[in-house]
C-alpha cells in the first residue's frame, strides 16, 4: 500500500508539470486524475471543489489541489497537494527567470509561445463548456454566464460585482422557488 501523502503529491506535481495556461487549463488533467483513476473525489465534489476555488481568493489550481488534500487527509494531505501542485511551476519559472536574459529576443522561441497560445485557449474552453454542461445550463440560465461575460468585457463591470450579484440572485431564487414549489426553507 503506497503513502498517500506521497500518492498525492506525485499526482498534483506531474499536473503541475505538464499543464501550460494556469489553473483552468489544469481541469481536465485533476479531474482524469483525481475523479477518474484515484477516485478520491466523485464528479459531483468536483464541481463544487471548482466552485469554491473560484470563489476563494489565491491561486485557482493551489485552492483545488488543497481542498483534495484536505478531503484525503486533512492539513497534511492539503500541504502534499498544495506543494505538489505549486513546485514545478516554482522550478519552471526559476529556471527561465536565470536565463531569460539569453533567449528574450530569440524568433524561435516568441514564435513556441505564440504557437502554444491557441493550444492554451482550448485547454481553458474545454473545461468550461464541461463545467457549463454539469451545471445544468439551459436555455432558461444560458443568458448568465453570457450576460456576466460581456458587463465584464464591455462595461469594464469588476467580477467581483458579478459573483456578488449571481450569489444575492442564487439566494433568491431559492427562496422564491422553493416557496413557489411548496418547500419550505
Amino acid at each position: 500500500m503506497s503513502n498517500i501523502y506521497w500518492e498525492s503529491f506525485k499526482t498534483f506535481f506531474k499536473i503541475g508539470i505538464f499543464t501550460l495556461g494556469g489553473g483552468y487549463a489544469m481541469i481536465p488533467l485533476i479531474e482524469e486524475e483525481v475523479v477518474n483513476r484515484k477516485k478520491w473525489v466523485s464528479k459531483e465534489e468536483m464541481l463544487d471543489l471548482i466552485a469554491i476555488a473560484q470563489s476563494c481568493p489565491g491561486v485557482f489550481a493551489i485552492n483545488i489541489a488543497t481542498f483534495v488534500g484536505y478531503k484525503l487527509r486533512k492539513t497534511r494531505g492539503a500541504i502534499a497537494t498544495t506543494i505538489g501542485t505549486a513546485l514545478p511551476s516554482f522550478m519552471i519559472i526559476l529556471i527561465i527567470a536565470t536565463f531569460f536574459h539569453q533567449f528574450s529576443d530569440n524568433k524561435v522561441v516568441a514564435a513556441m509561445f505564440r504557437g502554444i497560445r491557441p493550444a492554451v485557449v482550448a485547454l481553458i474552453a474545454v473545461p468550461t463548456f464541461n463545467l457549463a454542461m454539469r451545471a445544468q445550463l439551459n436555455k432558461w440560465t444560458l443568458w448568465i454566464p453570457i450576460a456576466s461575460a460581456l458587463l465584464i468585457w464591455l462595461l469594464g463591470v469588476s467580477p467581483i460585482w458579478i459573483i456578488i450579484a449571481a450569489g444575492i440572485g442564487g439566494f433568491l431564487w431559492g427562496k422564491f422557488s422553493s416557496r413557489y414549489n411548496g418547500i419550505t426553507g
